[in-house]
């Protein structure tokens, strides 16, 4: 079929005469990338056909998710998502409420069929309304819409910390700051922000969990407490450091068969992985991280409209922010944080919410050059 000016139409491949909103490149690194997680999955739960089995069932959701979003209008999309993030906000509240109690977190909701986590769909909510708020007029955004956003990023982001998720809280902020910068806010005012959030941090730090504050501090020296905060941070380096070139082999590692690395399916799922695959194996993960990122930012730059192209370039970065808080996490670089590695750490609300953004890129990219 042909456009107006005599080109393929490119919203979409399509099918028996229907348009299916899919971009081929980057649902098969998704695949791929979920294919890696199964297996890295199946041996750190110790090979549990049970799990395995589990975490399969919500891959195939997730991708049904996927698949059903990017049939979703990007003006449609633009138009709900205010509403989203204020029903976002009202869930959280509800979770502080009457949320479920678990690891000495109040973080989920339980509905009796299916247990959530709701933090999880702002990482959805926040980039979506900072996109919508900052395409309402011409861009770069004025001083008082940069103001605006701000309270949108931060809104969410104590809610959660109160739970307390100090590491989700901090990614729903830069999730939602890697939109307020893509939109090309004026150095100037990101600087007084700068400012303003250095002069708070005194106050933050006072405010923050005993074993968070130690949790920080052991990144420095984790063997301080070898046993205590600085254990996770210990095994998993073991784990990395043994590995050699090649790795032990998948199913022989020793350190997560050996249960040595706590969380290992799910926040040091990375560690099983650096252990069994070895180098090689770390670099064709990363390599397939980097295709994804780059695939959607190539979407992005093509994509005309500026909602579309700001969510898509937030969600993208957010994703690779993900990829590197939990893999530097894993090393010893940054703290531990409690972030999954995405779509790979054992887990359900998280692999929904990621496959529903990408979902959403295609939606956008695959109707770059239609009006809405």
């Amino acid at each position: 079929m042909k456009g107006c000016e005599g080109q393929p139409f490119p919203e979409g491949r399509v099918f028996s005469g229907r348009r299916v909103h899919i971009d081929g490149p980057l649902v098969l690194g998704v695949l791929a990338l979920s294919f890696f997680g199964l297996m890295v999955i199946y041996s750190a739960s110790g090979e549990s056909w049970q799990v395995m089995w589990r975490q399969s069932a919500r891959l195939v959701l997730s991708v049904v998710v996927m698949l059903a979003v990017a049939q979703i209008p990007p003006g449609l999309l633009r138009r709900l998502s205010p509403h989203f993030f204020l029903a976002g906000i009202l869930i959280l509240t509800l979770v502080l409420i009457a949320g479920y109690v678990g690891k000495g977190a109040q973080r989920w909701l339980d509905l009796g069929v299916v247990r959530f986590q709701p933090s999880e769909l702002m990482k959805l909510g926040v980039p979506m309304a900072v996109a919508w708020l900052l395409t309402r007029r011409s861009l770069p955004p004025r001083f008082l819409d940069v103001l605006l956003a701000i309270v949108v990023i931060v809104l969410p982001a104590v809610l959660v910390v109160v739970q307390p998720d100090l590491g989700t809280a901090i990614m729903l902020m830069i999730s939602g700051l890697l939109v307020l910068f893509l939109s090309g806010a004026r150095w100037q005012h990101l600087l007084m922000l700068t400012a303003v959030a250095l002069a708070a941090a005194p106050y933050l730090w006072s405010r923050l969990h005993e074993y968070q504050q130690e949790r920080i501090l052991t990144m420095f020296d984790p063997w301080s407490d070898p046993l205590g905060s600085g254990y996770h941070s210990i095994q998993s380096m073991i784990a990395i450091g043994s590995a050699g070139l090649a790795g032990k082999g998948w199913l022989s590692g020793s350190q997560s068969h050996l249960e040595f690395i706590p969380e290992r399916s799910t926040d040091f799922v990375f560690a099983v992985f650096a252990e069994e695959f070895g180098l090689i194996g770390v670099i064709a993960l990363v390599t397939l991280y980097v295709f994804l990122v780059g695939r959607c930012l190539v979407m992005a730059y093509h994509v005309r409209e500026a909602f579309s192209r700001l969510l898509i370039g937030g969600l993208a970065m957010t994703f690779f922010f993900y990829f590197f808080v939990n893999t530097a996490m894993v090393s010893g670089l940054l703290p531990v944080v409690g972030v999954p590695l995405p779509l790979v750490s054992y887990g359900g609300t998280s692999m929904v919410t990621l496959m529903a953004a990408f979902g959403i890129m295609m939606g956008a990219y695959t109707r770059r050059h239609l009006m809405f």
